[in-house]
């Protein structure tokens, strides 16, 4: 397969689920925003950082509130990961790459993409914006669905996982650190209800919440739900299922054209290093800097697929 084919089914992939990412992250601010005893914009503020977006948005807002965020993040074309955008960016890696696809991964695409430009044209209001993200969820699962139930399981499907797990190994990441590191007012609310209605809130945005309940009997604690979220492989969106997903769709690349890579022994030494930590290790390292440490390696993972791969050039 060329490269600029890969890297399109890479990026496709990647787009699609950062506009649903994108989406969660806006759901876990509002809800959370409902939790905080005070009315400040702090939550806001957290959002934007932990989606990477917080100096562009000052570029053009003065106030990091909920209208201006929501908007930012769902429709502002200025935002490169907006939902807007990311559909728009989507839909335009599935035209360069419309002969790998099947006639129904190809509709879904463009059926989503044209259903949220008309959602999309005018600002989100607090009455319709519950709407607008369960459509975004509603697309996703379509193209999903296509994806699963008309592809060849080839080099074709293996590229689109790899973008899929990579951008959902990152949401995943991004959602603890939100909670963890910015949304708590103060430690002295550690452990209080205030912050077990929190965390069940980050098992919300990560759609974790009746599987958690089923697995724990409904006992919420935090050291529990990171732990369900980093380390438990049955979780579709846990890190350690997404990074398992990872290494098996680049092994399958592997045996499919024959040559082993510089990714695929990264991708083995991340997934590796997550099976023999501990949520007690997590915990004496500090949440966040293990978060800080998994981005940058998650990072330097697609970097190192891009390059091998040869997406661009």
């Amino acid at each position: 397969m060329l490269g600029k084919t890969a890297g399109g089914l890479f990026w496709m992939f990647r787009h699609l689920e950062r506009a649903e990412n994108t989406t969660r992250l806006i759901e876990t601010g509002l809800r959370i925003a409902l939790t905080r005893p005070d009315r400040s914009n702090d939550e806001w503020q957290s959002l934007l950082k932990t989606a990477a977006a917080e100096q562009l948005f000052f570029t053009k807002y003065e106030t990091a509130d909920a209208a201006n965020v929501v908007d930012f993040l769902l429709r502002d074309a200025t935002n490169p990961s907006s939902v807007q955008s990311s559909m728009a960016q989507a839909r335009q890696n599935a035209r360069m790459v419309r002969t790998a696809l099947t006639r129904e991964v190809w509709e879904a695409v463009n059926d989503t993409y044209m259903q949220l430009r008309s959602t999309l044209a005018r600002p989100a209001t607090d009455k319709n914006l519950p709407d607008t993200i369960a459509l975004v969820r509603q697309q996703s699962a379509l193209v999903r669905g296509a994806l699963h139930g008309s592809m060849l399981r080839n080099d074709v499907f293996d590229f689109a996982r790899l973008g899929t797990f990579l951008e959902r190994a990152d949401n995943t990441a991004r959602i603890l650190d939100v909670k963890y590191y910015v949304l708590l007012p103060s430690i002295s609310q550690i452990g209080s209800n205030l912050d077990n209605v929190q965390w069940e809130t980050i098992l919300r945005a990560v759609a974790g919440q009746r599987a958690y309940s089923w697995l724990t009997q409904g006992a919420v604690t935090p050291k529990g739900i990171a732990d369900f979220l980093i380390f438990d492989g049955r979780m579709p969106r846990s890190l350690k299922f997404a990074l398992g997903k990872l290494q098996s769709n680049l092994g399958y690349l592997e045996a499919e054209y024959g040559s082993t890579l510089p990714c695929h022994a990264m991708a083995a030494r991340l997934n590796a290093r997550l099976c023999t930590s501990s949520i007690d290790q997590v915990f004496d390292e500090g949440l966040h800097e293990f978060i800080l440490t998994f981005l940058q390696d998650l990072v330097a993972l697609g970097r190192q697929i891009e390059t091998d791969y040869r997406f661009i050039g």
